[in-house]
């Protein structure tokens, strides 16, 4: 509850009053559940505050209608600007554009590969990627080690590997299961995308069942990876009870199958507060206020003990 009750102190201290604002939003896509929520979180915000206009546009995972998209906002004199950005290679363009334009950009969830060095007027607002796979994975070491397993073999699927998120998360995974503590020792015997996907991760899933290679676990980026995985399981009678399968967002569905006793772990990563987060720190840097460059909220496990907290939130 520590860590509820922080990660809503973080979007709290972020309000700011309102006042009259146009904000340009470019979603890398509408169709994915996370971003979804997210999105909803800005719109839910801005609701609440008087004179605050949001023009929320679907990139379609496309990297150059989404730098069509920030030209655009800056040419029709929006306020500021709020990118989830398709690539996050393909980040200082955008800044580029926002810095000429003279207009405040603030990226969400996903870290632009300039945020180091991103100019005034500019900032991320996210969860720290470091932790996410990090508690994930710590928890899969736990839960095998539970079993009884001193040697594991797991699967793990990966997100896009443009997207700074899947890069990082997969890094966590090698770090702690190459670590001391994790107490287990843990053999990859595939690493692969699903580029998010659940059904690209289901087909990706059944290949790797027909290999016939035995294994413990599967290691996804996401929810919808996960889930996809388990799916391609049920259909092959894969014996769930015996399957310690681990993903990260706690969207709705991944809830839903932690509490059928699928899915093990997941981590929450609060998306509604990321969005409210970001639309708060465009607001502020709209009127010359001063935000942090990098402004986190915290990521938090979700095991079946603490279940009933998440299910109440969503």
């Amino acid at each position: 509850m520590k860590k509820i009750l922080l990660a809503a102190a973080c979007v709290m201290a972020l309000s700011a009053p309102a006042s009259a604002a146009k904000i340009g939003v470019s979603m890398a896509k509408f169709d994915d559940n996370f971003l979804t929520v997210l999105r909803n979180g800005m719109i839910a915000q801005a609701k609440g505050m008087s004179g605050v206009e949001l023009q929320v546009e679907d990139a379609g995972n496309d990297v150059a209608k989404q730098l069509d998209q920030i030209k655009n906002f800056i040419a029709s004199g929006v306020d500021a600007i709020i990118v989830n950005p398709v690539d996050t290679s393909a980040t200082q363009a955008m800044s580029d554009a926002a810095a000429a334009g003279k207009k405040p950009l603030v990226y969400v969830n996903r870290q632009p590969i300039n945020v180091d060095t991103m100019p005034a007027g500019q900032a991320f607002v996210a969860s720290n990627e470091a932790d996410s796979g990090t508690l994930e994975t710590k928890e899969v070491c736990k839960l095998l080690k539970a079993a009884g397993k001193k040697e594991a073999n797991v699967y793990v699927m990966e997100g896009e590997l443009s997207n700074q998120a899947a890069v990082q998360r997969t890094k966590d995974i090698h770090e702690v299961i190459g670590g001391a503590d994790c107490g287990v020792k843990v053999n990859i015997i595939a690493e692969q995308t699903a580029n998010w996907s659940r059904d690209e991760a289901a087909n990706l899933m059944t290949n790797w069942i027909s290999a016939g290679k035995p294994y413990d676990a599967v290691i996804a980026n996401n929810d919808e990876m996960a889930i996809g995985a388990i799916n391609a399981m049920k259909a092959a009678k894969v014996d769930m009870k015996t399957m310690i399968i681990g993903g990260v967002d706690a969207t709705q569905d991944a809830l839903a199958s932690v509490a059928a006793g699928d899915l093990k772990v997941t981590v929450f990563q609060n998306a509604a507060g990321q969005g409210a987060g970001a639309l708060d720190a465009a607001l502020k840097l709209a009127k010359g206020e001063k935000v942090e460059r990098k402004v986190y909220i915290p990521f938090e496990l979700v095991t079946p003990a603490n279940l009933a907290n998440y299910q109440k939130k969503n």
